[in-house]
């Protein structure tokens, strides 16, 4: 166990499963998984190309080449990340992908004391979008709704989809929702639908969902923050490597990118994610410890640091009892 562990009970509220095999994740053009699927020389060319950059990316980061995960079935994979959760002391894991509703369900039964799972939707607009919600929260219990906003068909504040907003508000919960580029190298870098400030009607006509904004909102921090002051039911969460801070016009860092929300939202509205997906990388503990540094450098109080890493999506999610003190 971690020596982070021996102090809080963490909540790692942004982790994928079976990232390889999932429809929702595979759209995502370029990226470590992405492969020519025809046989045309230049687009050979663009996805050697693209593999090649993301191979560096592990290199930088002392990361292993992903493992084909048909190698294994889903359940020897669910339990190998509980194994990862028993090595590095993580009490609790939400998986926001895991290749359909009903596949993250039979996952969130395996080990329901560890895992919680979120359900997915790729047209918020379809006639049948409101029951399929309704459905993975009453029937297969999910806890959440994750959403990729550059891979939706439609903008996010499309009146179309307000059944489902009613679903989730009703149900009271968590709607994390993907803005800003989408993938790794090779991934999709803007479109109509990308921009976190598509947000705002939506979230103050249902001002009872609390909207998550993953990965610090990536290049769109400055709209991510007037957002969560338009709208103080939105948050963000810390998920991922937050590499793309190199691709920005101006020097940003990941003290910045905390110490800027703790500054304006407050602890209360951050949540901690890892955004840990395949093995043999297994879970991302280096981007928990980082972080973790980060907030005691600023000297945040222990219950702000509480909340930060587990108390916050606790209370989200609706896990009761969740933590020593949280």
């Amino acid at each position: 166990m971690s020596e982070i562990a021996s102090q809080v009970d963490v909540l790692d509220f942004h982790l994928h499963f079976r990232i390889d095999q999932d429809p929702a994740t595979r759209d995502l053009s370029g990226g470590q998984f992405s492969c020519a699927d025809h046989d045309e020389q230049a687009q050979r060319r663009r996805a050697e190309q693209v593999a090649e950059q993301s191979r560096r990316w592990r290199r930088a980061w002392d990361f292993p080449d992903p493992q084909p995960g048909a190698e294994r079935t889903w359940q020897e994979e669910a339990d190998l990340w509980l194994a990862e959760l028993d090595r590095y002391g993580i009490a609790h894991a939400v998986f926001v992908t895991g290749c359909g509703d009903e596949r993250v369900a039979e996952l969130v039964q395996r080990a329901p004391q560890r895992f919680s799972g979120m359900a997915n939707l790729r047209d918020l607009t379809a006639p049948d979008a409101a029951e399929r919600l309704a459905r993975a929260v009453d029937e297969l219990g999910l806890r959440g709704l994750k959403l990729f906003a550059p891979l939706l068909p439609h903008r996010i504040d499309d009146p179309a989809a307000d059944p489902v907003w009613r679903v989730a508000a009703d149900r009271g919960i968590p709607v994390l929702i993907h803005f800003g580029h989408c993938g790794s190298s090779g991934g999709v870098a803007h479109n109509a639908h990308v921009e976190p400030a598509w947000l705002e009607p939506v979230a103050k006509r249902f001002p009872s969902i609390p909207f998550v904004v993953p990965h610090f909102g990536v290049q769109h921090v400055q709209q991510v923050l007037f957002l969560c002051w338009a709208c103080p039911n939105v948050l963000v969460d810390t998920s991922g490597s937050n590499q793309w801070v190199r691709w920005m016009p101006y020097k940003l860092t990941l003290e910045d990118l905390i110490r800027r929300c703790y500054e304006t939202i407050g602890p209360e509205r951050i949540v901690f994610g890892s955004d840990s997906s395949w093995f043999p990388r297994g879970y991302c503990y280096r981007y928990l410890a980082d972080q973790w540094r980060v907030c005691h450098e600023m000297g945040m109080p222990d219950d702000h640091v509480r909340a930060i890493f587990g108390g916050n999506a606790a209370r989200l999610l609706g896990i009761e009892d969740f933590g020593r003190t949280t």
